[in-house]
């Protein structure tokens, strides 16, 4: 059984959010058997950064949907999206 690697695109409420506070509820809403490589920040405008998690899970957990549902119900979280998805 492998494993997927999916960069996600989560987009705060506001630029004011602090980011180090909202990866961090991230990492706690995600699902079991998932856990966050990586996460890297981007500049989208206005002073807007969107964090940018590498989330891998269990090639049998049926894609990202859970994981997007998961950081959709974070507090400060105004959308989440899929940017790329790979098997490792």
């Amino acid at each position: 059984m492998g494993k997927v690697a999916a960069r996600m695109k989560v987009m705060p409420q506001n630029p004011d959010i602090d980011l180090d506070d909202l990866q961090e509820r991230l990492e706690n809403a995600l699902p079991e058997g998932a856990k966050i490589n990586r996460v890297d920040r981007e500049n989208v405008a206005f002073g807007l950064i969107a964090l940018m998690p590498t989330v891998v899970v269990p090639d049998d957990a049926g894609g990202t949907e859970a994981i997007e549902e998961a950081f959709s119900d974070v507090d400060g979280v105004e959308s989440v999206g899929v940017d790329q998805v790979g098997r490792i």
